[in-house]
């Protein structure tokens, strides 16, 4: 099969969501190559340790690339401990110079239960309008949602989690098998 013929993997949202101290990062569990569902539970939002800080981090994109990603952010964050900006700053940095790391595709929204952040291959280290963040293919519509409730009453968490239901009514590669994380500021 050519390149140009290979469907591609698609899927996943991931949302983070930032409001009363508390900062929740929640990603569905869809994997699919084409038009097949490969995988229901896939695990796209980890907590991390590295320096014994705790970190939150979902990704969307290619797997094996996300987590070649989170690895070195992991070494960023033992060189400076404590300092998420910086160590994403670091990361964004190599990623955007590095020739082995421009050809990695995948996305990823990380907080420290302070920060919360966007880092893309481009180069960039977004903190988002809002205090919400989505990426994935469902993640505008998550974004969408999330930022409708935000003057709500409801908790963080209750709003990641609406919002990723009502991307996984919506998105065909998003579902509603969430992986919830909470971390507070």
């Amino acid at each position: 099969m050519a390149d140009s013929d290979f469907p591609g993997w698609h899927g996943t949202t991931i949302i983070g969501v930032k409001k009363d101290g508390h900062v929740v990062i929640a990603g569905d569990g869809q994997v699919s190559l084409g038009q097949t569902v490969i995988k229901g539970t896939a695990r796209k939002v980890r907590r991390l340790s590295p320096g014994g800080f705790e970190i939150v981090a979902g990704f969307a994109g290619s797997t094996a690339d996300a987590f070649t990603l989170l690895e070195r952010l992991e070494a960023k964050l033992e060189a400076t401990p404590g300092q998420l900006a910086r160590a994403s700053v670091e990361l964004a940095k190599d990623w955007r110079t590095d020739k082995y790391l421009q050809k990695l595709e995948a996305m990823l929204i990380v907080t420290d239960g302070r920060d919360l952040l966007v880092i893309t291959g481009a180069g960039d280290v977004l903190e988002p309008e809002h205090n919400v963040a989505a990426i994935g293919s469902g993640g505008n519509f998550a974004l969408a949602a999330a930022r409708a409730m935000m003057d709500s009453d409801k908790s963080a968490e209750d709003i990641a989690r609406q919002s990723m239901a009502i991307a996984a009514d919506i998105c065909v590669y998003t579902n509603g098998n969430l992986t919830v994380e909470t971390i507070s500021g």
